[in-house]
């Protein structure tokens, strides 16, 4: 036997585990269909960098892992996306097909290269009615899921789902489903992210050609506001008598780096 030999099983066994561990270091994403359409939701503290984006007409990604990564699949989701469209007719362009791009292309790095892609990736489409949606979930090895109702990925993707199996129900309207994501999102106990690092958007089967939405700033806002269980607000502490055991209030973690490396 050579020096230094490792079985292909090995081989692929310590590729998915890395792969996994670079995933698992990145926030979740929560993706769900609501009487409308479909919503993304993303914890995310960069204002440049998108974990959630459009590719085309009826068409939404998202992405968790490495941002460099995804990124490039995004962009070749694209191009397929514009080239089809153009050569044939833009209803030939269908999430189907670009799950099955994707999953070519992710299982073909997985076997080929030395590293695999850390990256898990969601593609959804928004139909003419509720029947036509549709959410594919596709991991580093090029594996698609067909997602029914909701999906969830990368961190605590597990204890997300869970969270969601127990809240989700079909025809929600758009601001329980937000109040759905961001409780799935939230562990038991701690604090849910401040409006400016959250990343939501949606595909709105009401809306004319294009279905993309970004819902940011004062939309954002008066959405959760319609939540059953808004996030509580902020109040000064109760008056209390002077003590020398105060301890000073806790700070949260430190933010992600943006720069392209670290996961999102």
């Amino acid at each position: 036997m050579p020096f230094g030999y490792a079985s292909p099983e090995q081989i692929m066994r310590d590729k998915a585990d890395y792969a996994r561990k670079g995933i698992a270091r990145g926030r979740s994403v929560v993706v769900l269909q609501y009487v409308d359409g479909i919503l993304f939701v993303a914890p995310n503290p960069s204002r440049a960098l998108h974990k959630i984006s459009e590719i085309y007409d009826r068409i939404g990604f998202a992405a968790v892992g490495r941002y460099n990564e995804f990124e490039e699949l995004r962009l070749g989701g694209i191009r397929y996306a514009d080239i089809n469209g153009y050569t044939y007719d833009r209803s030939d362009v269908t999430g189907r097909g670009l799950a099955n791009l994707y999953a070519s292309n992710l299982g073909r790095i997985f076997t080929e290269s030395i590293k695999s892609l850390e990256v898990e990736v969601v593609v959804a489409e928004v139909g003419e009615t509720k029947d036509g949606d549709a959410i594919y979930r596709l991991t580093f090895d090029g594996s698609v899921f067909d997602e029914h109702g909701f999906a969830a990925m990368g961190g605590q993707a597990d204890a997300v789902s869970t969270r969601l199996k127990e809240r989700y129900r079909e025809s929600m309207s758009l601001a329980d489903a937000l109040e759905v994501a961001l409780t799935a999102l939230t562990e038991p106990g701690g604090e849910r992210p401040p409006v400016a690092q959250l990343e939501v958007a949606v595909l709105d089967r009401n809306r004319e050609h294009r279905k993309f939405l970004r819902l940011t700033g004062a939309r954002l806002e008066r959405l959760l506001a319609q939540t059953t269980t808004p996030p509580p607000a902020a109040t000064p502490p109760p008056a209390a008598k002077p003590s020398s055991e105060d301890s000073p209030p806790p700070t949260g973690p430190e933010g992600d780096v943006d720069d392209g490396s670290a996961p999102l």
